[in-house]
């Protein structure tokens, strides 16, 4: 892994250490950092090959910021532990924002959906967090 990969991966782990996403059921993140020696076009076909999943198998790409708008925003019902929680994805997407760019989330499979966010590295490499939720 690349120095710069590294401190991508980095900043990604520890920014998500503790933080699950909420669905149905609730998942950790885990970072990733995808480096190929050779400059490749990430699209649908190339996720589900790097993922291990079947190629016939249901992928939607969603917008960065409509996948996060929900956790980002308060609510008036909000107490400070959901308060705390906004405030650590506020400063996921911005360090998100920051390290990465072309940002795409890429949803895989059907009611146990793997969840792909992924950006690509000044580095050309592609880094991100993978999650699950559930959806029924």
């Amino acid at each position: 892994m690349t120095p710069a990969n590294l401190e991508i991966f980095k900043r990604l782990d520890k920014a998500t250490k503790g933080l699950e996403w909420m669905s149905e059921s609730d998942y950790p993140f885990e970072a990733f950092i995808w480096e190929f020696g050779e400059k490749i076009l990430l699209d649908n076909e190339a996720v589900l090959k790097i993922t291990k999943h079947p190629l016939d198998t249901p992928i939607k790409v969603i917008e960065f910021e409509r996948f996060f708008q929900g956790v980002i925003t308060y609510e008036n019902w909000d107490d400070a532990e959901d308060i705390d929680i906004v405030k650590r994805y506020q400063e996921l997407v911005r360090i998100m924002k920051e390290y990465l760019s072309n940002l795409k989330v890429y949803k895989v499979g059907e009611i146990e959906i793997h969840v792909y966010i992924v950006g690509k590295t000044n580095t050309g490499d592609y880094a991100g967090l993978a999650t699950i939720s559930i959806e029924t």
